[in-house]
């Protein structure tokens, strides 16, 4: 049985990060959305929001989960017994970024990572972007499922759920 590890941060989830999720959903029995935890770094959205908004996203997507992670990715990738892990790209410079990692991450565990280009509808979207437009009231809805949309504009706007 194959599986593949999709890594990042995921604050927010964007239609581009969905679209490489898809495509490895494809590609492989199993796929594992890892959540990223930097502890140097304090996101808009905590960590199990994120999960939470992923899992619904990817809920038609069966092969599919979600979960977080600290530490070395290559761990992460032996304790799910996968031998890939997938990133996507959106420009050459996410290529110099990623391409040190993927070597490292091969040395240390065997691990191949499989580099896929986003849609070019999304090729400029980052998550930071993302965040940036809608707190300054630009329209951020266009690179965003629904419902995390929502959850974005609710957050930028003090709005609380029970």
């Amino acid at each position: 049985m194959s599986a593949a590890v999709c890594p990042g941060s995921y604050d927010p989830f964007t239609l581009g990060h969905r679209f490489v999720v898809e495509r490895t959903a494809a590609r492989f029995d199993r796929v594992i959305v890892a959540v990223v935890v930097n502890p140097n770094k304090q996101g808009m959205f905590s960590v199990d929001e994120r999960i939470a908004l992923i899992e619904r996203d990817c809920a038609d997507l069966p092969n599919v989960s979600v979960r977080s992670w600290t530490g070395l990715l290559v761990d992460l990738v032996h304790d799910e017994d996968a031998t890939t892990i997938v990133k996507g790209l959106r420009a050459e410079t996410d290529f110099a970024y990623e391409a040190p990692m993927a070597q490292m991450n091969r040395e240390l565990s065997g691990a191949e990572t499989l580099f896929m280009l986003t849609d070019p509808r999304y090729a400029h979207v980052s998550s930071s972007l993302v965040k940036e437009v809608a707190k300054l009231g630009g329209e951020a809805a266009p690179y965003l499922s629904p419902a995390i949309h929502q959850a974005l504009m609710d957050k930028i706007n003090g709005v609380r759920k029970v």
